[in-house]
C-alpha cells in the first residue's frame, strides 16, 4: 500500500504544481517547430512505480505542448542492454495517440546502456526517415538513474556536433560525471539531478519553461516594484540603478551616498538615488574634476575697471598699482610718481618729469618740433613716403638683398619719426603685399630691420597692379597717410627690373593726378619708357637707370627726397655741395642773392634821402 500512495501523492502534487502555472484555458506551449525525442531508462534498477512516475512525466509534458505535424513532432526510446524505438517522430500527430503509446510501454529490465540509446538517437531517431525535419531544433531528453555501462563521453559529443541539443536528468544513483557528459552546455540549463524519481516533475516543470518559453514576470503577479528578471521556471526582482533591493525581495530603496560617506567631494555633498553630486560654497566654483573647489575670481569676470591689477578676494575683489604708481581716490586709476619712466613718452632726446606731466626737450643746437616731442634743425619736412620695390623672379635672391640695401639707404637719409617723415614699404610680382604701412614704424631702426626681413615673393611683374595698390591703399588714412588738407607731401619710389605684364597707363596716370610724387628706379632689363610714363615732371629729376644691380647704391646717394618744412611744395636735389657743377651754382645763387641785397639798399637809401628832405621843408 505504501507505495501506491507515494505514488498518489506525486500524481497529486504534480497536478496541482502544473495547475497553479498562470495560464489560459486549453492553452499549449507555443514553441514554434521542435523535434522532441524521449530517451528513457528501462533498466532493472528502475522499480515499477518509479517507471510510472516517469511515464507520467512524459505525458505531463507532451500535454503542455502543441502538438501537431507542422509544429511539435514527439518520439519516445527506452532502452538498457538494448534500444527499443516505441515510436518515432513520424509515428503520431495526435496527443491522445502518443499518450496511448506511453502508457503501453512495457520495461525492458535489462543494463543500462547509455551511449548505445544516445548514438541510436542520433542515426536513426533524428533521421528524416523516422520524421525529423532539417532546420527545426532536434531535442533529446534522457532520463536515467544509474551509471551508463558503456562510453557516452564521445557518442554524446558527436550527437551535439550534429546538432541535437541533450538535457540529461539523473535520478537518485545517476552518475553526475556521466551527466555532463552526455548534456549539452551550459550545464545549469541542462543537467538535472533529483533524489528520486518522486522529483522528477520538477524537472517537467523547468523544461517546460524552458522549451515554452514561459515568462514568469509577464504571466504572473511578480510584485517586484522596479524591474522583474525572468528565468527558467523562476524570476526575481531587481532595482533601478541607485537603488538597493528591500529584505522582502520585491521593493527598492535610494542609495545615499553622501550620508554613507562614500564621495570625495571637498566641501558640499548632494545626494541623489546611487549618485551624488559636489558644489561648493558661497564664494567658491567648483573646479573641472567636479570634485574639488577654488575661490571664486571676480576678477576674471572682466568688468572691475581696474586701470592696473585686479586683486580677487573671497568677498570680491580690489584693485592695486604697479610699482612707482599710486591709487587714486576712485579706487581704480593709477598716477604714475614718474611719467617719464612709466609713459611713452615720444620725446625724441630726453623726457622731463613734473607732477601729473612731463615735458620734451632737445640737445644743445637743436629745436623742439611742433609735435613738441621731435628735435631738428629743418633738415628735413614731413612727407609720407612709399617705396614699391619689385620682387618678381627675374630679380633673383642675391639681388633682391642688394634692393633691400638701397632701401634702408633711402631711409638713412631722411628724419623718419611719427610726426616727420613717415615710410611705408610695399612688394610685388604676381600679386602686390604691403611689407608695413606709413604707420607701422616709428623710427629709421625699427623700418630698417623690418626691411631686412621681408622675404622675397618671386613669381611676375604686375607693376600697373603695383600702382594701383599703391594709389588706392598705400596712401590712405588707414594705412597712416597724413589727410591732403594738410599738404603733407605724398612721395611714391618704383623699383623694378624688367618690363611690366600688366599695363602701367591708367595708375601711373592716377598716381599724379591724385598728388602722388612719383619716382622710377629701373635695373637691368627695366624699360626706360614705363620709368618715365611712371615719373613725375620734370622726368629727368625724377626717373633714374643702372645696367646692374651693384649699382643701385650710387643711385640712392643721388636720390634725395629731403624737403624743407618753408619748401614743402615740392622736392628739392641735394647735391654734393663739394662738386664742381655745385660750387658753380653756389656763386650763382650768391651773387643773384647780393644783386638783390644792393637793390634794396639802394631803394632804402632813395627813401632815406626823401625823408631827410621832408623835414628840412617843415623846419
Amino acid at each position: 500500500m505504501r507505495p501506491l500512495l507515494v505514488s498518489l501523492f506525486v500524481l497529486l502534487a504534480s497536478a496541482l504544481m502544473l495547475e497553479a502555472r498562470p495560464k489560459k484555458a486549453d492553452q499549449k506551449c507555443k514553441s514554434g517547430p521542435v523535434d522532441l525525442v524521449f530517451i528513457i531508462d528501462g533498466s532493472r534498477s528502475v522499480r515499477p512505480h518509479e517507471f510510472e512516475t516517469m511515464r507520467k512525466f512524459m505525458i505531463d509534458i507532451i500535454h503542455e505542448l502543441d502538438i501537431g505535424h507542422s509544429v511539435t513532432r514527439v518520439g519516445v526510446v527506452q532502452y538498457s542492454s538494448q534500444v527499443q524505438n516505441v515510436f518515432s517522430l513520424k509515428s503520431f500527430t495526435k496527443r491522445e495517440e502518443m499518450v496511448k503509446a506511453i502508457n503501453e510501454i512495457i520495461p525492458l529490465a535489462q543494463g543500462t546502456m547509455t551511449g548505445l540509446a544516445i548514438r541510436y538517437a542520433m542515426n536513426v531517431a533524428f533521421s528524416a526517415e523516422e520524421g525529423s525535419r532539417p532546420n527545426v531544433p532536434h531535442v533529446a531528453v534522457i532520463v536515467t538513474d544509474g551509471r551508463p555501462q558503456d562510453r557516452v563521453a564521445e557518442v554524446a559529443a558527436a550527437a551535439r556536433e550534429s546538432g541535437i541539443e541533450i538535457y540529461a536528468v539523473g535520478v537518485a544513483r545517476a552518475d553526475m560525471t556521466s551527466l555532463r557528459a552526455m548534456a549539452s552546455p551550459p550545464f545549469e540549463d541542462h543537467v538535472f539531478l533529483v533524489e528520486s524519481f518522486d522529483l522528477i516533475h520538477q524537472f517537467g516543470l523547468q523544461f517546460q519553461d524552458k522549451l515554452c518559453r514561459v515568462d514568469l514576470c509577464l504571466e504572473s503577479d511578480h510584485g517586484c516594484e522596479h524591474i522583474c528578471e525572468s528565468s527558467p521556471g523562476s524570476y526575481q526582482c531587481l532595482c533601478l540603478p541607485g537603488y538597493t533591493l528591500n529584505p522582502d525581495g520585491k521593493t527598492c530603496a535610494p542609495i545615499d551616498l553622501c550620508a554613507e560617506g562614500k564621495h570625495d567631494c571637498e566641501q558640499v555633498c548632494k545626494s541623489s538615488p546611487g549618485s551624488f553630486t559636489c558644489t561648493c560654497n558661497p564664494g567658491y566654483t567648483l573646479n573641472q574634476d567636479k570634485k574639488t573647489c577654488s575661490m571664486i575670481n571676480y576678477c576674471s569676470f572682466g568688468n572691475h575697471s581696474c586701470q592696473h591689477e585686479c586683486v580677487s578676494v573671497l568677498s570680491g575683489f580690489f584693485c592695486r598699482c604697479n610699482e612707482d604708481y599710486t591709487l587714486q581716490e576712485d579706487g581704480k586709476t593709477c598716477r604714475p610718481n614718474n611719467l617719464c619712466n612709466t609713459v611713452e613718452h615720444g620725446c625724441e632726446y630726453q623726457c622731463v618729469s613734473t607732477v601729473g606731466s612731463y615735458y620734451c626737450i632737445c640737445p644743445e643746437g637743436q629745436l623742439l618740433q611742433e609735435d613738441g616731442k621731435g628735435c631738428g634743425t629743418c633738415r628735413s619736412a614731413n612727407i609720407d613716403l612709399v617705396l614699391v620695390i619689385d620682387g618678381s623672379k627675374s630679380v633673383r635672391p642675391q639681388n633682391f638683398e642688394l634692393v633691400k640695401q638701397f632701401v634702408n639707404q633711402v631711409v638713412d637719409s631722411l628724419d623718419v619719426s611719427g610726426h616727420g617723415t613717415r615710410i611705408g614699404l610695399v612688394q610685388y610680382s604676381s600679386r602686390v603685399r604691403t611689407e608695413f604701412p606709413l604707420n607701422k614704424y616709428q623710427n629709421a631702426e625699427d623700418i630698417k630691420n623690418a626691411v631686412l626681413k621681408v622675404e622675397y615673393m618671386e613669381k611676375g611683374t604686375m607693376t600697373g597692379l603695383a600702382l594701383k595698390h599703391l594709389v588706392e591703399n598705400s596712401f590712405s588714412e588707414a594705412e597712416g597717410a597724413r589727410a591732403v588738407s594738410r599738404n603733407i607731401p605724398r612721395v611714391g619710389l618704383v623699383f623694378t627690373d624688367g618690363r611690366s605684364q600688366d599695363d602701367i597707363t591708367e595708375w601711373a596716370k592716377k598716381a599724379k593726378e591724385v598728388g602722388i610724387t612719383m619716382y622710377a628706379v629701373g635695373v637691368g632689363k627695366a624699360v626706360e619708357d614705363e620709368l618715365r610714363q611712371i615719373a613725375s615732371e620734370p622726368v629727368d629729376k625724377h626717373f633714374f637707370y643702372t645696367s646692374d644691380f651693384t649699382a643701385i647704391s650710387q643711385i640712392a646717394e643721388n636720390l634725395k627726397l629731403n624737403v624743407c618744412a618753408e619748401e614743402s611744395q615740392g622736392e628739392i636735389e641735394v647735391k654734393d655741395p663739394c662738386a664742381c657743377d655745385s660750387l658753380v651754382e653756389f656763386q650763382r645763387a650768391t651773387m643773384a642773392n647780393i644783386e638783390q641785397l644792393n637793390q634794396k639798399l639802394a631803394v632804402m637809401t632813395a627813401r632815406l634821402e626823401d625823408l631827410e628832405n621832408q623835414l628840412l621843408t617843415r623846419k
